[in-house]
């Protein structure tokens, strides 16, 4: 890989050294990573197995929850000897995780940070990560981007919406970023003026590489290619998109209007960087650590080349553990090996993300979590989607429990107005339950009005 001075010296020297101030183990994982990766699929599932029996004793020593849950089973985990033991334990769900949380809280664990997310099943879930995991999934970010040349230190621009990112940026962050070269855009708000500083910005920056939502980074091309502005011109080598469905159309313009391959990636906050695009085309699973099941509607699993839904366990889970994960997530498991000659096992297609626009009455243009964050973080809201109907009128249907106070609905129409519009009507619906789409999909974001605004697939 030929890498310039400064990359060189931040791969090797300062982000080493800020792993360890932070108390991950990132680097060695990384490395580990680096070398596993080409193992044959026999020898991976061999490994899969060995870290899946060290996982669940050491569950089953320091977790209450799934100590119980061992005992009342009889299940020892100390006898596991394939991945297919996995099946004989019960699923965890959302539901589950809000009804044990603090049971399923390492005895053990230290320094948990919380987090949350509205997930695809647009239930919110609290949940908490240790320094394993985190350290686990920057290093399988960290190995997915090297397939592509790029390495920590090269610029990149990222183009996010959480609040956890945008909540942030004091000033010790500010000079990590800079000495990273790590420049963040913030997804939120897509007015015609928020787009041509961020184009822009991208290029002053010339990163090496883009990071992102694929909606974001598509409309920010569109947005470019409106200005008649080039942006093909600055070197970068890829844009990795996550966190929604990559759409064909976006692939095309996000490739076409920057001059660079589009790599996707699945995962999220709670079941963790489960793939990643190599630039031979495969989705390569994390199978270090992260085991990925597909089951049926009645939980039996499937052969592969068949659709179900996506059950992941993630061996570094060990300070809240994610055993049997249901992440609502619709995906097809590949037999065939992928070109590039690693053995990581491969996701054929993935199904089941899509977050849309929305469209403020002044047109402003923003991302769907800018409405999602308002209604997840209330207390006692159990499920939700957004409809957002006309430029005048957005729905939202609730599914509230103890203790949702009635004055929350107040909150969530304030937070509405801010972003959309004073005058905008908010109508709140108090539902017993929110059904899927007809395609047995969930979306917790329907926008009837950026369609022609954002050229978004609906």
């Amino acid at each position: 890989m030929a890498l310039n001075l400064y990359t060189r010296m931040v791969s090797s020297c300062l982000f080493p050294l800020h792993e360890k101030l932070k108390h991950h183990d990132t680097v060695q994982i990384f490395k580990e990573m680096e070398s596993t990766q080409w193992l044959s699929p026999e020898h991976l599932e061999t490994l899969q197995v060995e870290r899946l029996r060290a996982f669940m004793s050491k569950v089953a020593k320091h977790v209450p929850y799934y100590r119980n849950l061992f005992r009342d089973m009889a299940f020892d985990p100390a006898g596991i000897s394939s991945i297919s033991d996995l099946a004989r334990l019960p699923f965890l769900t959302k539901a589950v995780i809000r009804a044990n949380t603090a049971q399923l809280k390492s005895e053990i664990a230290q320094d948990l940070s919380r987090f949350n997310t509205g997930g695809s099943s647009g239930e919110p879930l609290i949940f908490f990560l240790g320094n394993e995991r985190v350290s686990h999934d920057v290093a399988a970010k960290w190995r997915a981007t090297r397939w592509w040349d790029v390495d920590i230190g090269d610029p990149e621009i990222v183009v996010w919406g959480s609040p956890i990112e945008l909540g942030s940026q004091d000033r010790v962050r500010q000079i990590r970023d800079s000495l990273l070269r790590t420049k963040l855009l913030p997804a939120f708000e897509m007015s015609a003026a928020k787009l041509d500083g961020f184009v822009a910005e991208i290029r002053a920056m010339r990163p090496k590489m883009l990071f992102g939502y694929p909606s974001a980074l598509a409309h920010i091309a569109q947005h470019a290619e409106s200005r008649g502005q080039r942006m093909d011109d600055l070197g970068i080598r890829v844009a990795f998109v996550t966190s929604e469905k990559l759409y064909d159309h976006q692939r095309e313009i996000i490739s076409r209007i920057f001059g660079c391959k589009v790599a996707n990636g699945y995962g999220g906050r709670d079941a963790g960087f489960i793939a990643h695009e190599c630039p031979s085309g495969g989705m390569h699973l994390t199978a270090e650590d992260i085991i990925v099941e597909i089951v049926d509607e009645a939980g039996h699993p499937v052969p592969h080349g068949t659709a179900g839904e996506i059950v992941t366990t993630h061996l570094a889970t060990g300070d809240f553990p994610f055993i049997r994960y249901r992440t609502g997530d619709i995906g097809v498991l590949d037999d065939q090996p992928c070109a590039c000659g690693r053995g990581l096992p491969l996701l054929k297609e993935i199904q089941g993300r899509t977050t849309d626009f929305v469209v403020a009455q002044d047109g402003t243009v923003m991302h769907g979590l800018a409405l999602v964050y308002v209604v997840r973080d209330i207390p006692g809201v159990k499920a939700f989607k957004i409809v957002q109907e006309t430029l005048e009128r957005t729905r939202i249907y609730l599914v509230t429990e103890p203790p949702f106070q009635p004055e929350s609905r107040q909150t969530i129409i304030e937070g509405f107005k801010r972003r959309l519009g004073p005058e905008v009507d908010i109508q709140i619906e108090h539902v017993e339950s929110i059904p899927k789409e007809a395609s047995g999909k969930f979306r917790y974001i329907v926008s009837k009005v950026a369609t022609a605004n954002t050229g978004a697939a609906k």
